[in-house]
């Protein structure tokens, strides 16, 4: 008996010491996990800020941010974006680009006319200006702070023109999506996204409100355009294809832009 408990003794002065080590590795190991997705985040976000300086046409300085002008023909009509840099959100991005032409190119395969159609993540507005001078009844979504600009380019792209005045509403992904938008009274033939993928910190939040607005029996479908840029991409297409019925419609392998339609699985 008394030589257990010597051993014991002896095992309890001697694992401090180890489970010290161990905690020390643990927390090593936590700490360069951490420092890893710290740099990737850092990196990818050097992209983001690179790539939408390269997006720009002609800056314009003014007292509190710099504007920019895209000029687009789409539809049988100039349009002309008025943007931000200081916002991802107020920038054009390739996505976008590429679903308004694919929108323009295949009116007999999508047809929006007298269609209800939502843009979540809309930014600017070029692709719901395109979807409204292509006939469809359309409510442009982003978060408040996008929500004056977005208005300022649907107004003065479709005044006139649209067969039905776009409308504006303030959505953050995945928060008060039953308060807001309930289903059936929020329904849509037509969910529209491009390049809401990145290196952001709501992409659980996105899929969400893409189950949302896309249901089982809702026979909505969604498209979605996105430039691939990270390996967050990547994974979140993975998810994306598991969660709906999928059919990649184009792949632009120059601009690593791919087009999806989706349905809800049953």
């Amino acid at each position: 008996m008394e030589r257990s408990s010597k051993v014991s003794r002896s095992v309890q002065q001697e694992n401090p010491g180890k489970q010290k080590e161990a905690n020390d590795k643990t927390q090593d190991g936590k700490l360069q996990v951490k420092q890893e997705t710290t740099d990737e985040a850092l990196t990818d976000q050097n992209v983001m800020a690179g790539e939408a300086l390269d997006r720009r046409n002609i800056w314009e300085p003014s007292v509190y941010y710099a504007l920019g002008k895209e000029s687009f023909y789409f539809a049988g009509h100039n349009i002309s974006i008025r943007e931000s840099i200081d916002s991802y959100g107020a920038l054009i991005w390739p996505g976008a680009v590429a679903l308004c032409q694919f929108l323009e190119n295949n009116q007999q395969q999508v047809k929006l006319m007298d269609k209800a159609v939502l843009e979540i993540g809309a930014g600017t507005g070029l692709l719901s200006i395109v979807a409204s001078l292509l006939g469809a009844w359309v409510t442009a979504t982003d978060l408040p702070d996008i929500l004056s600009n977005l208005t300022f380019n649907l107004l003065r792209n479709t005044k006139g023109r649209s067969r039905y005045t776009p409308q504006v509403a303030a959505l953050s992904w995945g928060q008060e999506l039953e308060r807001d938008f309930p289903y059936p009274s929020y329904h849509y033939d037509y969910v529209l996204a491009a390049d809401v993928v990145y290196h952001h910190d709501c992409l659980e939040e996105l899929l969400e409100t893409m189950r949302h607005f896309c249901r089982p029996g809702s026979q909505t479908t969604l498209l979605w355009a996105n430039k691939i840029r990270f390996q967050s991409d990547v994974k979140f297409t993975e998810r994306f294809k598991s969660s709906f019925n999928t059919t990649l419609l184009t792949e632009l392998p120059q601009q690593d832009v791919r087009i999806y339609e989706a349905t809800a699985k049953e």
